[in-house]
């Protein structure tokens, strides 16, 4: 147990928290909205397969070039209204609106006008989405100055971000639901401005009530205007180098590399081995498991894994934490090799307890279904009349101590980089730039784990065009969706192994830019 208490200064108020976390579940609910929306690309707006890649691929490059000019530009801002939060509140306006335009296409406008209208709006969306991301994410490194409160501060956002994750995998069943919607494209638009009014109305509270750093006498800040151009670009150029000269910091982006892109190359094999494995094709009959089965981990993560997590955190310390929680989601990856065998879910479901969570589910849905048929949510139910792969869920609560220990420990251990970086190079602080960068790491490692997703996918012979696949190339299938994100974790842990910026020295850092400040 940490023998440090939090002062009453360091701690945020749940206020803060609070809307901070509703910052995170727009920071969620977008590129999760983006990525689901983007399959009716092909399916509503007849967009060619190969064109709706470079729409995906084109964007995400432009959004790593923008990431630390903005941290940079938003590192250097004075106003009254502190360097983060107006570039928050103009953001998230901007994000929701461009979000909705974005997605207000119609098939009839041709395939031509509609890869150019989407790449050009993808292009202005990114801007006013990194106005708001980047320094959202910076403002939650300066919240608090303690070393176990930024713990807390990321374990509450990030369970707040997870709701997000629980409602996104249900926007493919909704929208492509015929009694809610005439046809696919409908749905999109309309589902559009939905997500947008959400982002606009949650987006802008981290503006109004969070408060970070006073950043009033902070010096050496530099000038940020048209005739100051070339010297910001010296600057950004030099404070990046600064940033990768920094070793704690180098160590959390290959943790997060490793663990967040071996997770992501495997994530859309869960739904193809739902569907291609144990539904033999069939998509009536895998019904809504595959949302399901996300949403389940949502759930879990929100409110088991990451309460978890800071406690182990706050007795621990960070990286024991992460490296533990990493350990368990190695366990819950292998244990999707039973969880997703057909032969034992068929056992379970004769087994007594088997039997009797298939009655008790399918007598709850039964009991509820004329509700909601009455409001339209006749896709959110389960049919366990035939029996339901329930062990699918065996391997969730352990797999998701991957995902939900490394961002609400990497972003705290990120806060206490940006300590050791201004005891190292002075003012002004670079919150701005380390979460520009390490997000940029995240989406540069998402877009090649995208790319090799593919690459496997082909190589175990995955038939996109065929209704069934071989058996051999599931086996391959499901080998791939453990070995991958196994491999990647473990090795990540070693990179973790000997990080050394631990409590003690944080706090010890802490103590002397306090009385580098005057503050003691």
């Amino acid at each position: 147990m940490s023998q440090y208490k939090t002062q009453a200064k360091d701690r945020v108020p749940l206020s803060q928290k609070a809307a901070f976390g509703a910052g995170h579940f727009v920071l969620n609910l977008l590129p999760g909205a983006l990525g689901f929306f983007m399959f009716f690309l092909l399916t509503a707006f007849g967009m060619d397969p190969f064109l709706a890649g470079i729409l995906g691929g084109l964007p995400r490059i432009f959004d790593a070039i923008t990431d630390p000019i903005m941290g940079f530009i938003s590192d250097n801002t004075t106003s009254k209204w502190g360097r983060r939060r107006p570039y928050i509140f103009v953001g998230a306006i901007l994000s929701g609106l461009l979000f909705a335009a974005l997605w207000q296409l119609d098939a009839e406008n041709g395939q031509t006008y509609n890869f150019w209208y989407f790449l050009i709006l993808s292009l202005i969306f990114l801007i006013g989405n990194t106005m708001y991301a980047t320094p959202l994410v910076g403002l939650g490194y300066e919240m608090t100055s303690d070393y176990n409160e930024r713990t807390r501060l990321m374990a509450f956002a990030n369970t707040v971000g997870q709701v997000a994750w629980m409602v996104v995998p249900w926007f493919w069943v909704i929208i492509a639901d015929p009694d809610l919607f005439a046809d696919q494209a409908v749905g999109v638009r309309k589902m559009s401005t939905v997500v947008a009014a959400f982002c606009v109305v949650l987006g802008v509270l981290p503006a109004i009530f969070c408060r970070g750093i006073d950043s009033s006498n902070m010096e050496n800040r530099v000038e940020i205007s048209f005739r100051t151009l070339w010297s910001n670009v010296k600057d950004l150029i030099k404070g990046i180098g600064k940033v990768f000269k920094n070793k704690p910091f180098v160590k959390l982006c290959t943790a997060t590399f490793l663990v967040f892109n071996g997770f992501q190359m495997v994530a859309a094999f869960s739904f193809y081995i739902i569907v291609f494995y144990m539904f033999n094709g069939d998509y009536g009959l895998a019904g809504t498991w595959p949302a399901w089965f996300s949403t389940i981990t949502a759930v879990l993560t929100a409110f088991l894994v990451i309460p978890i997590v800071s406690a182990m955190s706050n007795k621990w310390g960070k990286r024991i934490a992460f490296i533990i929680s990493t350990a368990l989601s190695i366990i819950g990856y292998i244990l999707k090799w039973w969880g997703f065998d057909i032969s034992l879910n068929e056992r379970f479901n004769d087994t007594a307890v088997g039997q009797t969570l298939n009655n008790s589910v399918g007598a709850f849905f039964e009991f509820i279904n004329p509700y909601l048929e009455s409001v339209g949510m006749s896709w959110f139910s389960i049919d366990t009349s035939q029996g339901a792969p329930w062990l699918i869920l065996l391997p969730v609560p352990l797999m998701a101590f991957g995902l939900g220990g490394l961002f609400t420990l990497m972003m705290s251990m990120t806060a206490d980089v940006c300590d050791l970086d201004e005891l190292e190079n002075g003012m002004p602080r670079k919150e701005g730039t380390f979460g520009a960068i390490y997000w940029w790491m995240v989406k540069l490692g998402q877009a090649i784990a995208l790319i090799l997703g593919g690459l496997v996918l082909k190589l175990v012979g995955f038939d996109q065009n065929s209704a069934t696949q071989t058996v051999e190339t599931m086996i391959n299938l499901r080998i791939a969706d453990i070995i991958i994100p196994s491999v990647t974790a473990f090795f990540a842990i070693l990179v973790m192994i000997k990080y050394s910026l631990n409590e003690d020295k944080a706090r010890e850092i802490k103590t002397q830019l306090e009385e580098r400040r005057g503050e003691l």
